[in-house]
């Protein structure tokens, strides 16, 4: 009897257990035929911009490595903030991917006092996409002819000269500056690099670090002189122009970086097939084109990479927005 009665106890509890794994065994099952759908990139700069191209040339990739297409949604303005609130609450589920940059995951949370994202617990990192640097440039008839002319200059004539920027790189490039340095340079605000741009060439500024794809076509049209490199490395479309460290102010390194986040919660099986999608993604023609023209570079890493890289970027970024004396808004 005792026999009799252990078979369907045993049928039952292999039942129960069953019914219990099958959403896993489901869950799984999904996730093995990622992506089954359209992808969506969450760009927080306007069509046009570097980011948008890069997330285009990325999607154009991952599009013919999945057959789903990839739809780049962007959503402009206010530095980034609406992006990443919508893409931290999107569906965890891998289908929403914010293609971003240092403006939203390193300076934000320093220029803002309130966030309605934050760029560690609402993301989880997918990779870094790539790399790029800055120009230190003036007019071509400015009498400055090499870093150290601005630096001497500077020290000379406190806050007199004057640095433009259109963006929050530019202007923590030109902080650096004054603080590695030691000099007082004036601030000139613009809503946009290519208006600071403009206001040198007729001569109202005095310098500006700005990003190459706006600085190096008028370097390379002779209207712009090119005086140093914001990375420890020199530029590939300027190699004959040193790095800002070189000139002498030692210590010097501002970039910029492009990288890919996932709302909090992805399922890691899901990341990793991310991370190995944006990594082939990121070495194919249609990025190495956008690489070539902007000037920057690419750069991959694996999700724990990313996230410590991000944390000292936030780092860095708040100590020279501290230094600088700019409170948050």
């Amino acid at each position: 009897m005792t026999f009799i009665h252990r078979r369907p106890r045993r049928h039952a509890l292999a039942l129960l257990t069953a019914t219990l794994l099958a959403p896993v065994a489901m869950t799984a099952s999904a996730q093995g035929k990622y992506p089954d759908k359209p992808i969506t990139f969450v760009v927080p700069f306007a069509a046009g911009s570097a980011t948008d191209q890069l997330a285009r040339a990325l999607g154009q990739s991952i599009t013919e490595q999945t057959k789903q297409a990839v739809v780049v949604e962007n959503k402009a303005g206010a530095s980034g903030m609406p992006a990443a609130q919508q893409a931290a609450r999107a569906a965890a589920d891998g289908y929403t991917v914010l293609i971003t940059t240092n403006t939203t995951h390193a300076a934000n949370e320093h220029l803002y006092k309130k966030l309605p994202y934050d760029p560690v617990k609402d993301f989880v990192p997918l990779t870094g996409l790539g790399k790029g640097g800055q120009v230190m440039v003036v007019n071509v008839n400015s009498p400055y002819k090499s870093v150290a002319d601005v630096v001497n200059a500077a020290k000379k004539n406190p806050g007199k000269l004057t640095f433009g920027s259109g963006s929050s790189s530019s202007r923590m490039a030109g902080e650096m500056l004054k603080q590695l340095a030691g000099v007082d340079i004036l601030h000139v605000p613009y809503k946009s690099n290519p208006l600071g741009i403009t206001d040198l060439l007729g001569g109202q500024i005095d310098l500006m670090i700005t990003d190459t794809s706006t600085g190096v076509p008028q370097v390379k049209a002779g209207k712009l002189r090119a005086l140093g490199y914001s990375t420890q490395q020199r530029s590939v479309q300027l190699p004959d122009v040193p790095t800002i460290d070189e000139a002498g102010v030692k210590g010097y390194d501002m970039g910029y970086w492009f990288a890919a986040y996932a709302p909090a919660g992805t399922p890691a099986p899901v990341v990793a097939r991310l991370n190995e999608l944006l990594g082939v993604a990121v070495k194919s023609q249609a990025a190495k084109s956008f690489f070539d023209v902007s000037g920057s570079e690419p750069w991959t890493t694996s999700p724990d990479e990313l996230a410590k890289f991000q944390a000292a970027e936030t780092q860095k970024w708040g100590k020279v927005i501290r230094a600088a004396g700019i409170e948050a808004e």
